[in-house]
């Protein structure tokens, strides 16, 4: 018996289920079956062409969706089920996502909840919301009245996997032909549930010009279908709470915003408000404000009352919106003016701007740019482009400028050198004697730039055509390795110029000495003597926020009172690292996700637990142990897309349970030779040009115009000697 079964149902509308199975076949699961339930002649020889595995089950044009779903099921041979209509998409590896979760389920569970995007005929695979909602519910099995607000995700049956058992205990409500009434009744009918935090369904919207118009009956169905779930939150106090505020919304928000002929206008609310006072909760509160007052107008039944509260909101928010477009376009016009006029000013040779990580502060390579040019071209002034947030974190007599002000487009507009480790804004304009420097900020395991095309989850609606007009801006590429060299200009073809000089944040593992590194370890509070491991996860781009993959209380219980965890969540989650409030054990836990430079960890940790973070051929210049904690390692493959296989060329011990990685960490196999012979192969690939003179390479050749022939060979890496360790800094 397997434990997925994926039952694809429905017509092959506008030839949508083609791509379905061939997503299906290109990654087959050995634990899972697909089952067609293909209505008309179409989705019958689309199915029966594809994979000879897959069960046909062919049904007449006409057939409902409902019985579609059923004749599917009923050929099923799963613990599980999972309904996807046959206009919608599975995400690369969504199946082996699932049947991974499955496998840590209970019998409790009757409903395990998928996170989801959204892809129309003009975008594709745009986040929804639901994430945050699966995210805070996390990856424990809750009854629904422990998280009511499960019922607030998008009542799609797609993003609901069934146990087998549980369907047949309630086919009738669940294969019924509406929808959102059966994924809601799924919910409210299961004992208990699980979610996945993770991207796995892909929902469709087709153009409505291409399909049937909704009809009068169809709005009236609305109230029907809340009438008929609430009953079945009767005993479900907090749920039916929210059930019923998710009604009142809905239906105020059919009322206001279809454009409904005045009778069945009058209807509508009548039956609504009739279902507004008959479900409302005993000591329910209405909410506050406007929302409000529609709440009370509605149970009131108060239809020309609401016309007029309706008319006068539209017209007061006419007259805000004027008055803001009115704003906003005066001050484009204003930007725009300023911004055309200087860029008629001749370009000033002594200019430079420098930006980072999408203007949150000095950082990166621009940064050891920066630092490096005052020391060899200090006529040449820097100015940093700063977030406002931002502004007061800079090191004292930074000149900066913050976004979308004056000086902000002045600046732009007139300097010779602009410096950036991503993009500058599609509307910054390349002057043809301004020099744009891209650093990059990582070696790219990942795929980046066009190759995400075919990874839909991770571009996330990216705009490819504004990708390609910012990378036709550069005039040179920065680059650590020939790896990264090829990848680059792979994934942004145009005519730059790569620069094989290293990274210039990675001169200071080999220009730091003792005393750095201790000044390092002091100020993170490591005392003398402990070891230091930091733990930098990257994040997941099928992951709505930042979860640590480990039980670092843990983790940090079995290395003991002379390890101390530093702790580093992506820069993607800002502030949203808050799992580890309260991790904080006697000073071995310490969260480090906003400190700055990350280079300072590198050097104060004796060892780098990572995942698929850049941040390990970083550190793989200090030479010092490498241990990859890659629990999610095949999902993180197939949903992101790498250039390489991190299981094989990996740079030193590799951990895929928490378990493994423990041992590895207490065992000593963290550094012995094994591993020390991965970490050699893997600083040979990619710390090829990091030598600690990289940034002096780059402002030779950028911008004092030296030949590359006269700049600073590499230094062979077998001649290389990185910052002392901390054992021997404090030794």
């Amino acid at each position: 018996m397997p434990r997925l079964s994926v039952i694809v149902y429905g017509q092959n509308t506008q030839g949508h289920l083609t791509e379905l199975l061939d997503g299906l076949e290109a990654r087959p699961l050995p634990d899972a079956e697909v089952v067609v339930a293909a209505v008309g002649d179409w989705a019958r020889e689309t199915a029966e062409g594809h994979d000879p595995q897959t069960v046909v089950v062919p049904l007449p044009d006409g057939t409902g969706d409902a019985a579609a779903r059923a004749a599917g099921a009923a050929r099923a041979t799963g613990q599980w089920l999972h309904f996807v209509h046959a206009k919608d998409g599975l995400p690369a590896g969504a199946p082996r996502l699932i049947a991974e979760r499955l496998a840590e389920l209970d019998d409790t569970v009757d409903v395990l909840l998928l996170d989801r995007v959204t892809t129309t005929w003009q975008s594709a695979a745009v986040p929804a919301r639901d994430g945050r909602l699966l995210a805070a519910a996390g990856r424990a099995t809750l009854a629904l009245d422990e998280a009511p607000d499960l019922l607030r995700l998008t009542p799609l049956l797609g993003t609901r996997v069934l146990r087998a058992g549980f369907w047949q205990a309630h086919q009738e409500q669940l294969a019924s032909d509406d929808e959102p009434y059966a994924a809601q009744a799924a919910l409210l009918r299961a004992g208990r549930v699980a979610c996945l935090n993770q991207v796995a369904y892909d929902d469709r919207r087709l153009r409505p010009e291409s399909l049937p118009p909704l009809t009068h009956h169809d709005r009236f169905a609305l109230i029907e279908r809340y009438e008929s779930l609430l009953p079945l939150a009767k005993d479900r106090r907090a749920a039916r709470g929210v059930l019923y505020d998710l009604m009142v919304r809905d239906l105020v928000r059919t009322f206001a915003r279809e454009d409904l002929p005045e009778p069945v206008a009058r209807e509508f609310f009548r039956r609504a408000s009739l279902a507004a006072v008959r479900w409302r909760p005993e000591g329910h509160q209405r909410p506050a404000g406007v929302e409000g007052v529609r709440h009370a107008l509605l149970e009131e039944g108060a239809y020309t009352k609401y016309r007029a509260f309706q008319a006068a909101n539209r017209t007061r928010r006419a007259a805000r919106k004027a008055v803001r477009t009115r704003k906003r376009q005066a001050g484009t016009m204003l930007r725009d003016r300023q911004y055309r006029k200087a860029l008629s000013r001749p370009v000033d040779p002594d200019l430079a701007v420098f930006a980072a990580y999408w203007e949150r502060g000095v950082a990166c390579n621009p940064a050891a740019i920066a630092a490096k040019l005052a020391e060899l071209a200090p006529h040449i002034h820097p100015v940093w482009v700063v977030a406002k947030d931002n502004a007061a974190l800079l090191p004292p007599g930074t000149d900066h400028v913050v976004p979308g002000t004056r000086r902000y487009w002045e600046t732009l507009a007139t300097a010779k050198y602009l410096v950036n480790n991503v993009n500058f804004p599609n509307a910054v304009v390349k002057r043809p004697d301004a020099i744009h420097l891209q650093t990059h900020h990582g070696t790219p395991l990942k795929r980046m730039g066009l190759d995400q095309m075919d990874h839909p989850a991770a571009a996330k609606g990216l705009d490819f055509a504004a990708l390609l007009a910012r990378i036709d801006k550069w005039d040179y590429s920065v680059s650590a390795n020939s790896h990264s060299t090829r990848m680059w200009e792979r994934a942004y073809p145009a005519r730059y110029t790569s620069l094989d000089h290293g990274y210039p944040r990675n001169d200071v593992f080999y220009t730091a000495g003792a005393a750095e590194v201790r000044a390092a370890r002091e100020r993170l509070g490591i005392a003398p003597g402990r070891r230091a491991v930091l733990y930098a996860p990257t994040h997941r781009d099928y992951e709505a926020g930042f979860t640590p993959r480990l039980d670092l209380a843990a983790l940090a219980d079995r290395l003991g009172e002379d390890t101390v965890l530093l702790v580093r969540a992506h820069y993607f989650y800002g502030g949203a690292a808050s799992p580890l409030t309260g991790l904080r054990r006697t000073g071995r836990i310490i969260d480090v996700s906003s400190y700055d430079p990350v280079e300072e960890l590198c050097l104060a940790a004796d060892a780098l637990v990572t995942d698929y973070s850049s941040i390990m051929f970083d550190y793989a210049n200090l030479d010092r142990p490498i241990i990859v904690y890659a629990d999610d390692w095949e999902t993180y493959r197939t949903t992101r897309g790498v250039y390489f296989d991190l299981m094989t060329e990996h740079p030193g011990q590799v951990a895929r349970t928490q378990e493994e990685l423990t041992e590895i960490l207490t065992s000593g196999a963290w550094r012995n030779e094994s591993a020390a012979k991965a970490r050699a192969a893997f600083r040979r690939r990619f710390c090829e040009y990091d030598d600690g003179r990289a940034a002096e390479r780059v402002v030779r050749r950028v911008f004092l115009g030296e030949p590359e022939d006269a700049l600073p060979p590499v230094l062979p890496i077998e001649d290389r000697t990185p910052a002392p360790t901390p054992e021997e800094a404090t030794a």
